[in-house]
């Protein structure tokens, strides 16, 4: 059965350009409802490197400039997998040139970026999401649906805690995500975003934070070849650490609802915790990344003797996305959350629709984030404009 394709540039080759080429490539072996990806270009700096990359991962031709990249005409979608410094100049270049776009996350260094880019998408028309992969776990797709027909009643609580321990070693290298002109800013907006875009998918928009953030290694030995998470030095000079290395904030929902927040790469002994518990007046639902596959759930209306939370395996085909893949209790992985988000990407294409997490999302998220870091730094509530 032959099925439209689409043409997919991709800026950047690295962890999440991996992520993103795997994504396509798989897409169309689950889904046959949606635009077959053709991996058409792959844009990097170094020539060496962009070559093997576009061998490795299955792309036709490569760039060395972006700019060339989005001023082909042979290229509909723009993927932008760069360090967060770079978005907003790529993807306001794109959406000029009439290309969608998919960015990842943050969406930009600030709200200003973040608008202008909202603004540019916009005006020109093109369709557009950013990469908050974890909205599209079958587990927290079901949590949403649990939320939206009413078995949570009315949403009490959320506590979200993401927490990493990759940089403890002190001889860890100043990687581009120490830099807060390259960055924006370390836990907060690396891994914290996350966990702020999970909770408006959730509950619901965020009012107001009062935040506090703390970097614990102020210098670290400048980075030699790698920039990855698994990077490596021999370098004897040092620099300074300009990110957070840990935040925690408390959260006002517009709904009432309480929120408490961390996001550190200093938890010592978890390498990917992303976990969420919210409590209503009708029951509870949490979620861990680590046993992703699991939603555990908790409904004040069960027998007496009985009541407490029990683990769903969200594998069965009344499972969002989970009738893509496999039997129930074969579980999926990290990859199939992209698999999950190109599919509605692509759908959205189809339909004309920018699918939710967008430009929007990304704008509203970056206005948290603004937020938190305001007030860690003036020791005060901050409220978020709608």
């Amino acid at each position: 059965m032959s099925r439209k394709e689409i043409n997919i540039g991709m800026i950047g080759y690295q962890f999440m350009g991996k992520m993103h080429s795997h994504a396509y490539r798989d897409l169309s072996f689950y889904f046959e409802d949606t635009l077959k990806p053709v991996l058409k270009a792959i844009a990097g700096r170094n020539e060496t490197a962009v070559i093997q990359a576009a061998e490795q991962m299955g792309w036709e031709s490569y760039e060395t400039d972006w700019r060339r990249l989005v001023e082909r005409d042979d290229i509909d979608v723009i993927d932008i997998v760069t360090p967060n410094h770079t978005h907003a100049e790529i993807a306001i270049a794109a959406a000029e040139h009439g290309k969608h776009i998919l960015s990842e996350k943050p969406l930009a260094l600030t709200v200003e970026d973040a608008e202008r880019m909202k603004e540019a998408v916009e005006k020109n028309g093109v369709l557009h999401m950013i990469c908050h992969n974890y909205r599209f776990a079958p587990a927290v797709q079901y949590a949403r649906k649990l939320i939206e027909e009413g078995k949570l009643g009315q949403i009490y609580h959320m506590r979200a805690n993401y927490l990493q321990d990759f940089i403890m070693d002190p001889s860890f290298p100043l990687i581009w995500r120490l830099n807060k002109e390259v960055s924006g800013s370390g836990a907060l907006g690396d891994i914290g975003a996350h966990s702020i875009d999970l909770a408006r998918f959730l509950v619901g928009e965020i009012s107001e934070v009062s935040g506090m953030m703390e970097t614990f290694i102020k210098e670290r030995p400048l980075p030699g070849a790698g920039q990855g998470l698994t990077a490596k030095t021999e370098n004897s000079e040092y620099g300074k650490v300009t990110v957070d290395d840990a935040v925690a904030f408390l959260a006002r929902f517009e709904n009432g609802a309480m929120g408490t927040f961390e996001a550190t790469r200093f938890a010592g002994g978890n390498r990917n915790k992303n976990k969420f518990e919210i409590n209503g007046s009708k029951g509870s639902v949490r979620w861990d990344m680590e046993n992703m596959n699991n939603l555990d759930v908790y409904f004040e209306d069960s027998p007496a003797g009985l009541q407490g939370f029990r683990s769903i395996n969200c594998t069965e085909e009344v499972h969002p996305y989970a009738e893509a893949y496999w039997p129930p209790g074969h579980i999926i992985g990290y990859e199939h959350t992209f698999i999950n988000l190109m599919h509605a990407f692509m759908k959205g294409i189809e339909a004309k629709e920018s699918p939710s997490p967008n430009f929007v999302d990304g704008v509203r998220n970056q206005k948290v984030l603004a937020a938190v870091e305001t007030s860690a730094s003036e020791r005060k509530w901050v409220s978020i404009s709608r």
